[in-house]
């Protein structure tokens, strides 16, 4: 029985692997295909590049990575300046309600961020920021998630370190960078990766304070480049979006195994 059952649970896995990859395996064939060869599975057809010229010379693409560039790099930033002296006060730190604090930062978790979405814009124009890079990056620089890790991060340092450092003279911030920074890497690296990823990808915020092409990132582009007005053609979408997601693939591939093993290090308990 124990063996039948690792083996519906191995297939259930299977299925839910092959469900989950099936639209960008899809999306895959079609960019490498003519509309018709991609909608009827056509498995003799030859392939072509031709979608992709077509989806390039559609929209300003360089622009657009730029921007998305631009805007996980200044979001990314903003994260670890502020994760990083924020998750060390809350781990090493004592201060009144220092854990009510805490758990109204954790209460973060649980509201989602489109409900947050008129207050910020609101408060975006009142700094002058709309259609800008760090209008669109400001609202998630104070991410709660990543006060959590490198809260647990840094719990996990031995408190005999923190310790010799202060007997050397290190002031905190001299202690926070010399000692606690350097062995957390593992859990940059893996926080790096997920706000990249999750920044790379968001749509709704930036599509609402950006409006014009020196500003919009490659999801708003997209979605602009693939309007029913613009003429649908699935072929020259499906090469528009291998194009914009390929180097998040190419960063998880390369990336996969140290992006694992950074939160098995993380710390989290």
């Amino acid at each position: 029985m124990s063996r039948l059952a690792r083996h519906i649970e191995a297939s259930g896995a299977i299925l839910l692997a092959l469900v989950w990859v099936s639209p960008l395996v899809f999306a895959f064939w079609a960019a490498f295909h003519t509309t018709s060869d991609a909608v009827n599975f056509n498995l003799t057809a030859p392939w072509t590049l031709d979608n992709f010229r077509t989806a390039w010379a559609g929209a300003p693409w360089l622009r657009y990575f730029l921007n998305t560039f631009l805007l996980v790099t200044v979001v990314l930033a903003g994260q670890f300046v502020l994760t990083t002296l924020a998750g060390f006060a809350f781990a090493q730190l004592r201060f009144p309600g220092r854990d009510v604090v805490f758990i109204l930062v954790l209460m973060q978790l649980f509201i989602l961020p489109e409900v947050l979405i008129v207050e910020n814009y609101a408060m975006i124009l009142r700094l002058g920021l709309f259609d800008t890079i760090l209008g669109v990056g400001i609202p998630y620089m104070a991410s709660a998630f990543g006060i959590f890790l490198m809260r647990q991060a840094f719990k996990s340092v031995p408190v005999e370190l923190h310790e010799a450092a202060r007997i050397e003279g290190c002031s905190l911030l001299g202690i926070l960078w010399r000692v606690y920074v350097p062995l957390a890497r593992p859990t940059y690296l893996a926080y790096a990766l997920v706000s990249v990823s999750t920044h790379w990808n968001n749509f709704l915020w930036p599509l609402i304070v950006t409006n014009s092409t020196a500003t919009r990132p490659l999801t708003v582009g997209l979605s602009i480049f693939g309007a029913p007005e613009s003429g649908v053609d699935i072929s020259v979408i499906s090469a528009a979006t291998m194009m914009t997601i390929a180097p998040l693939l190419v960063a998880f591939l390369l990336f996969q195994r140290q992006f694992v093993q950074a939160f098995l290090r993380a710390g989290i308990k």
